[in-house]
């Protein structure tokens, strides 16, 4: 088996993964290798690989059994992926009710961050945002990078209920999470978070939860505008 280069490794990882359940190696009801068996098999990661497998199982390609492993649910991976950007009303009700929860939680994570982040933090945060804009053809990637930069400041608020509240959310929401990036494009993620890092880099707390609410609030404010057009 050719060894995975090392670029956009989850991604590639995610493509074998798909490969594999869609041309029936792994059919539904299979359990596929475990983290360490794929980890060896491609020569990757640990963590791109439990990258890729949390994003098939948000999508509802595979399910995690406690105690037994991970299996195939669906092996339509193609058609789960291209119908992301289709929006119904329920989808958009959910992906309200996200950013109606990260506008409330990610505020006041931001306000804390911007008084306690550390400078390896800061450089992490700028690293991020910097593969964000060179990732800006590349959607999952993307969101990959957009969710990173969420968590990092969830950990630099120095709540650990705030970081596994966010963690929590945003790994059941990937979906929601895709959805917004291919609407709303790229453009406005680097842009908020850009003035977020300015007011984390200026230590500045209100202005940090300024921009954060502001940046969850632009998005509900689109939404409707994007669901008529959608119709």
């Amino acid at each position: 088996m050719p060894i995975i280069k090392k670029t956009n490794i989850s991604q590639q990882v995610f493509s074998f993964l798909q490969e594999n359940i869609e041309n029936g190696t792994w059919p539904i009801g299979s359990k596929i290798p475990s983290e360490n068996e794929l980890t060896k098999m491609m020569d990757v990661s640990r963590s791109s690989v439990r990258t890729a497998i949390q994003q098939c199982i948000a999508l509802n390609i595979l399910e995690s059994q406690h105690g037994r492993g991970t299996f195939v649910k669906n092996n339509d991976v193609r058609g789960v992926v291209n119908t992301i950007h289709t929006l119904t009303q329920s989808d958009y009700n959910d992906i309200l009710k996200v950013l109606e929860f990260r506008k409330v939680i990610e505020s006041g994570s931001a306000s804390l961050a911007a008084a306690r982040i550390s400078k390896t933090q800061l450089d992490k945060l700028q690293n991020i945002l910097e593969t964000m804009k060179k990732k800006s053809n590349e959607p999952n990637a993307f969101v990959q990078a957009d969710m990173q930069f969420h968590l990092e400041i969830s950990r630099a608020s120095g709540n650990v209920l705030i970081k596994s509240a966010l963690q929590s959310i945003l790994g059941q929401t990937l979906r929601s999470s895709q959805q917004l990036n291919l609407l709303f494009g790229y453009k406005d993620g680097v842009y908020y978070h850009t003035k977020i890092l300015n007011s984390m880099r200026n230590k500045d707390s209100n202005e940090a939860k300024m921009w954060m609410e502001e940046h969850m609030q632009h998005a509900m404010d689109q939404l409707p505008n994007i669901m008529s057009k959608k119709r």
